[in-house]
């Protein structure tokens, strides 16, 4: 049994009790490929930018990557947000599997970056420094100062979450939070659709999908920071049939793998000189 899961330039796969993660999959996972914030190095969160033709390249890529791998999947799972739609639809359109189902969910959203959101990260690390930013994009427990009840970006104001009961929808997050909303339909849904599954692909965001590597890799609070997830490259997790955790592996050439990255865990740093 295998599970993908990928996120907006990340996103995952999974099959034959194995889950990936792209980041964007699982549990194969992978991230969503390049948004339009993402090349312009903005801290996007909620806000619902659209893939570059580069992130469309890397989303089809992704989709090729994993049907020379011979993955078939059961069903897809999704955000709400086009980056990581656009992504699983490209992928699946690789694979010749777009007729599967998908389930789209706002639990599967990036990590709310509050009123961060759409804030250059180099100038925001000139201003407030790298450490600062470095805490606000990974640290476990801090959260990036919330919007306003009035400020347009407030999620309340958005049709698409008009079942989503006031209460639970963030203003900012830490990735605690973003953990604690992703959790409940990780255990609930995805998990469990394990046990009769032969493959799930997740297509998701780099936060979102961080924190389920986290429980599923039992990495500590602190470590978590170090943790940076490459755009729309399939991360494969890999279950026993008591659906225990046995390999995870990242799909492709492991240089470029680490060149991205590096890449990843660069966006939040000043420029030399600045």
């Amino acid at each position: 049994m295998k599970i993908i899961v990928a996120a907006d330039k990340n996103w995952g796969i999974g099959k034959d009790n194995k889950l990936l993660v792209s980041i964007p999959a699982d549990m194969k996972m992978f991230r969503h490929g390049e948004s339009a914030w993402n090349k312009e190095n903005r801290f996007t969160g909620w806000t619902d930018v659209d893939l570059t033709e580069k992130g469309i390249a890397e989303a089809n890529k992704a989709g090729e990557l994993l049907k020379e791998n011979g993955f078939n999947f059961d069903k897809a799972y999704t955000s709400y947000l086009k980056r990581a739609v656009k992504t699983l639809n490209c992928a699946l359109d690789k694979l010749d599997q777009d007729w599967i189902p998908v389930e789209k969910t706002w639990r599967l959203n990036e990590k709310h970056y509050g009123a961060l959101q759409g804030l250059n990260k180099t100038e925001t690390a000139a201003q407030y420094g790298d450490e600062r930013v470095l805490v606000w994009r990974r640290s476990y427990d801090v959260a990036p100062h919330a919007l306003s009840e009035d400020d347009s970006r407030n999620p309340r104001f958005e049709v698409r979450y008009k079942e989503v009961p006031d209460a639970e929808l963030p203003r900012t997050e830490s990735l605690k939070e973003t953990i604690d909303r992703i959790m409940p339909y990780w255990k609930c849904i995805i998990f469990p659709n394990l046990k009769t599954a032969d493959q799930l692909l997740v297509v998701a965001h780099g936060n979102s999908l961080r924190g389920i590597i986290k429980h599923l890799k039992h990495i500590s609070d602190e470590d978590i920071v170090n943790l940076n997830l490459p755009t729309a490259v399939p991360y494969v997790f890999e279950f026993d049939d008591d659906l225990n955790l046995v390999n995870d592996y990242f799909l492709g050439d492991p240089e470029e793998i680490k060149k991205l990255m590096e890449a990843v865990a660069n966006q939040g740093k000043r420029e030399v000189g600045s």
